[in-house]
């Protein structure tokens, strides 16, 4: 008999492809971007970048009723409740589709009205509406899509997530510039999306019935695409605190940016580019909390406590060496790195040293949402959430407010640091001091 592959191998195999399919996701918009900006103009960017709240925002939901589906789904494998899994699938899937299609109908009536209330320039309202209403008119699709590649996650499977992520962005690269030539115009890249989430639902469904996969759209399956209410309310416990976590952070982003823009166009310059290159460290680190939480909930189902705590201890040791080694990696070559990002030598200048003061903060905000992960695993997101928040308005933005002030834009960024720590240090003590003495049960 063959040794057990040790927990960290296990750990790996599952955090390789769910990090690819982050990216994959990514992807497809920045690409569709490049293809908007060169090949019908800079309006046409601008038009489609006023909808990205709105699209935040959904996301956020959507995100957070995959999480609360995933950690239900990891627990029920783990105790090898099939049954169940096929309940929180069909739950889940009908919660999305009501919601996606109550969206779309609205959204497609008032996309125009949304647009306005946004405060979208005249000169791209019309291209804005336009896009607004194809991208909500589709979103049952993108919801759609989106939930099954999380949940099949639950089960353990990383790998065709990964495939459909991969087979999906291929159609919408290849469609989106045939379609802007084919004179679609502006909403070439939502049909390109649409098309491609529609073509690879197919082939998801042919591909899981086929491997008798535990998600298989069967027969079993479909009777429970309906409403249970015991159900969604374990979903949402789990789902809304993730959700609203998610949003809150988005505006405290806002915030930040409000402050940034007052030291002119060249600090608002910098800012961007140093957030797009902390968006990669800090993805890593949250590609680390979503393994925990779904290898966390598999463990959990299963009873066995002590591979949960080896779960956590092992998400940690990634942190340090992935995200951290990222870091490293990138303080080793800061210009370069930013480079990508600008050309301008004195917004270089800027950023760089603005980069300095915040890179390293990616670390113990890995650290912290290890922790988390883990908690979400048992079921437990309020508390997790609730630390965050409290982070983030009682320390982050008066930090950022108070040292803008007295050392200028340095203080904006010095806040990361400073929050980053603190949520690490709630979270862990949290975690050691009142989480890790409870019992913890299962919720299927």
């Amino acid at each position: 008999m063959s040794a057990p592959r040790p927990l960290w191998k296990n750990f790996l195999r599952f955090l390789a492809p769910l990090m690819l399919s982050n990216a994959l996701q990514s992807l497809f918009g920045t690409v569709s971007n490049v293809y908007l900006g060169h090949m019908i103009g800079v309006d046409a960017l601008a038009a489609v970048s006023t909808f990205f709240p709105v699209f935040f925002f959904l996301f956020a939901f959507v995100m957070g009723l995959s999480t609360g589906a995933t950690v239900l789904i990891g627990q029920a494998f783990g105790a090898g409740k099939h049954d169940r899994i096929k309940i929180v699938v069909g739950t889940t899937l009908a919660v999305g589709l009501l919601l996606s299609m109550s969206v779309g109908l609205i959204g497609g009536l008032f996309s125009r009205q949304l647009m306005m209330t946004l405060a979208t320039p005249a000169d791209i309202l019309d291209q804005a509406s336009t896009y607004a209403r194809i991208m909500l008119l589709t979103m049952p699709l993108g919801f759609t899509f989106l939930l099954m590649t999380a949940m099949i996650r639950g089960v353990g499977d990383a790998v065709t997530p990964l495939l459909a992520l991969a087979l999906s962005t291929a159609i919408g690269l290849v469609l989106t510039p045939i379609l802007i030539r084919g004179a679609i115009g502006i909403t070439s890249p939502a049909w390109a999306a649409a098309i491609a989430n529609s073509l690879t639902l197919l082939a998801l469904a042919a591909y899981l019935r086929r491997k008798k996969h535990a998600l298989a759209p069967d027969a079993a399956l479909l009777r429970h695409v309906r409403l249970n209410r015991a159900v969604i309310g374990q979903i949402l416990g789990i789902g809304l605190p993730s959700a609203v976590g998610m949003v809150v952070m988005a505006v405290a982003e806002l915030v930040l940016l409000g402050l940034v823009n007052g030291f002119g166009s060249d600090a608002t310059a910098a800012y961007g580019a140093v957030n797009q290159v902390m968006g990669y460290t800090q993805f890593t680190a949250m590609s680390i909390s979503i393994a925990v939480s779904i290898l966390g909930a598999q463990a959990i189902g299963g009873g066995d406590r002590a591979r949960l705590d080896g779960i956590v201890r092992t998400g940690l040791a990634f942190n340090l060496v992935l995200t951290g080694g990222l870091v490293a990696l990138i303080y080793l070559a800061p210009r370069a790195v930013l480079g990508i990002f600008i050309t301008d030598g004195a917004v270089l200048d800027l950023a760089e040293g603005l980069l300095l003061v915040a890179l390293w903060s990616s670390v113990p905000f890995g650290l912290a949402t290890t922790f988390s992960g883990a908690m979400r695993a048992a079921g437990v997101a309020l508390t997790p959430m609730l630390l965050s928040i409290f982070a983030i308005v009682a320390i982050e933005l008066p930090a950022a407010v108070m040292l803008s002030r007295s050392i200028g834009l340095a203080g904006v960024w010095a806040a990361y640091p400073i929050v980053f720590c603190a949520m690490f240090v709630l979270q862990m003590g949290y975690y050691l001091l009142v989480w890790r003495r409870r019992e913890i049960r299962r919720l299927v």
